[in-house]
C-alpha cells in the first residue's frame, strides 16, 4: 500500500508540473480568461436591462474565445485531405463572391450609361426613376449583398472574430467599389465624343456644366441613401416589432425583432461621409444637407434602437476594430480626393464653359496662382516658399524622422509589455509551484499519519 500511495503521488506531482508548463504555454489566453472572468464586470451598472447586456455580451466574449480555441486546435489536427477541402471551398465562394460584385458593377455602369443617355421622358413618375436609377441600383446593390456575404462566411470555417472582419471587408470593398464604378461611369460619359470631337475636353452638347451633373449626382445619392434608412426603419422594422409581440407563430418568434448591428450602422456613416467629401467640391451646400441628413438619422436610429431592436447576438468589440473604422475612413478620404484633384488639376477635362466659377480658366487649379499673385508681397513670398521643392523635401523629412520616433516608441513600449507580461507569468508559475510543494507535502503528511 506504501508502494502505490507513492506511485499515486508521484503521478499527482506530474499532473500538477505539467499544469505548470502548459499554463506557461498559453499564459495570455489565461489571462485573458481572468480578466474577463474577475475584473470584466462593471459594477457602475444598476439597470436590470443593462445588467443583462453586459452579462450576454461577457458570456459571448467568453464563448468566442473558447470557439476561437477549439478552431485552432480543428486548424492544427487537420489532415491533407481536409485542408484541400476546405481550401477548395473558399477558393469557389471567394470566386462567387467576386461574381457577384462584377454583376453588381456592371448593373450600376449600365444603370449609370441608361440614365445618362435616356431622353426626357413625358412622365413624371418614369422621369424621376430614371434620374434616381444609379441611385436605386446602388442602394439595392448595399443592401443585399451583406446580406449574401453574412451566409457566405458561415461555410467559409473561420473563427468568429475573423468572421466579423472579413464581412466587414468584403461590405467596405462594395461600398466604397460601387461609388469609384459610379464616378468612372460618370467620367466615361463626360469625356466621350462619338459624334464630333471634344473641342472643350469634354461633351459640350450633353454636359455643358460637368460639374453641376456631378453634383446632383452626389446629392442624389445622399437623398437616396437617408430615404432608404428611413422607409427601412418605418417599414421594416416598426411592423417587424408589432408582428413579434403580438403574433404567436413559432416561426415569428424564431425571426424576432431586429438586431442592431454596430458595424454595419458605422459603415453607413463612413459611406455618407464618403459621398459628402465627392460632393463637396462640386455641390458646396451638400455638407450642409449632410449635416441635417445625420442630424434626422441618428434620431430615427435612437427611437428604433429603443423601440423596436433588440441588442445583437453576436456583441461587436469595437475596441479591436477601432483602427480598421479609421483604416476604411481613411480609404475613402483617398477615394474622394481622386476625382476632386482630377478635375482640378488634369488638363484632358477642361473646365465648364457654359457656367461656374472657373469659366475663364482651362483648369480649376489656374486661379491659385493668379489669387495669390494679387496678394501683398510678404504674403506672397511667404505661401510661395511654401509650395516651394525646399520646403516640401525638408517637411517629407521632418514627418519621416517624427514617423520612425514613433514607431520606436512603440516598439519599447510593447517590450516592456512583453516584460511585464513575462514577470506575471513567473510570478503565477512561482505561485502554482508552491501550491503544488504545499499540497504534496499535506499529501505526504496525511499519508504518514494514516501509516
Amino acid at each position: 500500500s506504501r508502494q502505490g500511495l507513492v506511485v499515486f503521488h508521484e503521478h499527482f506531482t506530474d499532473l500538477l508540473s505539467g499544469t505548470v508548463r502548459r499554463s506557461r504555454q498559453h499564459t495570455s489566453l489565461n489571462t485573458s480568461f481572468c480578466n474577463k472572468v474577475f475584473a470584466g464586470w462593471d459594477f457602475c451598472i444598476t439597470n436590470e436591462n443593462a445588467a443583462r447586456l453586459k452579462r450576454s455580451s461577457l458570456l459571448y466574449e467568453l464563448k468566442m474565445d473558447l470557439e476561437e480555441e477549439r478552431i485552432k486546435r480543428k486548424m492544427a489536427n487537420r489532415t491533407r485531405g481536409e485542408k484541400c477541402r476546405i481550401y477548395a471551398l473558399r477558393a469557389a465562394l471567394n470566386l462567387f463572391v467576386m461574381a457577384v460584385l462584377v454583376a453588381c458593377f456592371y448593373c450600376i455602369y449600365e444603370a449609370t450609361v441608361f440614365s445618362q443617355r435616356k431622353q426626357a421622358e413625358s412622365n413624371f413618375l418614369l422621369e424621376l426613376v430614371v434620374e434616381y436609377l444609379p441611385s436605386i441600383v446602388i442602394t439595392l446593390a448595399n443592401f443585399i449583398t451583406p446580406l449574401i456575404f453574412n451566409l457566405i462566411i458561415n461555410f467559409e470555417d473561420y473563427s468568429p472574430a475573423f468572421e466579423i472582419r472579413f464581412t466587414l471587408m468584403r461590405c467596405v470593398f462594395m461600398r466604397l467599389a460601387s461609388i469609384g464604378v459610379l464616378l468612372f461611369s460618370l467620367w466615361d460619359q463626360i469625356t466621350s465624343c462619338r459624334n464630333s470631337g471634344c473641342p472643350c475636353g469634354y461633351n459640350h452638347q450633353l454636359y455643358p456644366c460637368w460639374e453641376t451633373h456631378i453634383g446632383q449626382e452626389m446629392y442624389k445619392l445622399v437623398i437616396f441613401d437617408f430615404l432608404i434608412i428611413a422607409a427601412v426603419i418605418i417599414f421594416v422594422e416598426f411592423p417587424r416589432k408589432i408582428i413579434v409581440n403580438y403574433c404567436d407563430c413559432g416561426l415569428v418568434k424564431w425571426w424576432g425583432q431586429q438586431e442592431f448591428a454596430i458595424p454595419q450602422n458605422v459603415l453607413e456613416i463612413v459611406y455618407g461621409q464618403t459621398i459628402c467629401w465627392i460632393g463637396t467640391f462640386y455641390c458646396p451646400l451638400l455638407p450642409a444637407i449632410n449635416t441635417v441628413k445625420y442630424i434626422l438619422v441618428f434620431y430615427l436610429k435612437k427611437v428604433s434602437l429603443v423601440t423596436n431592436c433588440r441588442p445583437a447576438t453576436r456583441p461587436f468589440r469595437a475596441s479591436s476594430s477601432n483602427f480598421f473604422f479609421l483604416v476604411v475612413l481613411l480609404i475613402g478620404l483617398a477615394l474622394a480626393s481622386v476625382p476632386v484633384i482630377v478635375s482640378i488639376v488634369c488638363f484632358r477635362i477642361r473646365s465648364s464653359r457654359a457656367c461656374g466659377p472657373f469659366v475663364s480658366y482651362n483648369t480649376s487649379w489656374e486661379v491659385v496662382p493668379r489669387v495669390v499673385s494679387q496678394l501683398p508681397p510678404g504674403l506672397c513670398s511667404f505661401l510661395q516658399a511654401l509650395a516651394s521643392e525646399a520646403f516640401a523635401v525638408s517637411f517629407f523629412v521632418i514627418t519621416c524622422l517624427g514617423m520612425l520616433y514613433v514607431i520606436a516608441l512603440a516598439g519599447a513600449h510593447k517590450r516592456v509589455i512583453e516584460h511585464l507580461r513575462d514577470q506575471l507569468a513567473m510570478v503565477s508559475l512561482h505561485m502554482m509551484m508552491m501550491i503544488a510543494s504545499v499540497l504534496s507535502d499535506h499529501f505526504l503528511i496525511s499519508v504518514q499519519q494514516k501509516l
